[in-house]
């Protein structure tokens, strides 16, 4: 089944943050819209000038993009979600530029199922910058722009 990408998009907070609250799940869709908005590095190659689309679709970027995991059904995933005028509204309010500035220009985003956040994002192209519920938000360090 093909979503257009607004409903992509909503699909997607739904999925990766609808546990998080609003906050938590603009904090994930604004990162969606750093990496598109990325002027260097990986996510500026693969938003090829800001296609949102294209960093939701980035191949293993999103479990919830995934239908299998592990070789196992992935639950969990966009095609089982069903969003309501809430994620409809977040993801209206971010594409408008209207990011939300607790996760600054973080790129990367993960739940450590832990209290506390990693100093770093795995591989330290990102560096802590906030925490919004149970995720942790890096901003990009300089070997980011290398990526």
């Amino acid at each position: 089944m093909a979503f257009d990408t607004r409903e992509l998009f909503a699909r997607l907070i739904q999925c990766e943050a609808g546990g998080e609250g609003n906050d938590g799940m603009r904090a994930v869709a604004s990162v969606i819209v750093n990496r598109a908005n990325a002027e260097t590095g990986e996510f500026s190659r693969v938003s090829n000038g800001g296609d949102v689309r294209a960093i939701i679709e980035q191949q293993g970027q999103f479990t919830c993009m995934k239908t299998d995991v592990g070789g196992m059904y992935n639950p969990q995933n966009v095609y089982n979600m069903d969003p309501d005028e809430e994620h409809y509204e977040i993801v209206d309010s971010v594409l408008a530029g209207n990011t939300f500035p607790a996760v600054g220009n973080s790129l990367f985003f993960f739940n450590p199922y832990s209290p506390d956040c990693p100093p770093y994002f795995p591989t330290k192209v990102g560096v802590i910058y906030n925490r919004v519920g149970a995720h942790c938000f890096y901003a990009p360090t300089q070997l980011y722009d290398k990526t």
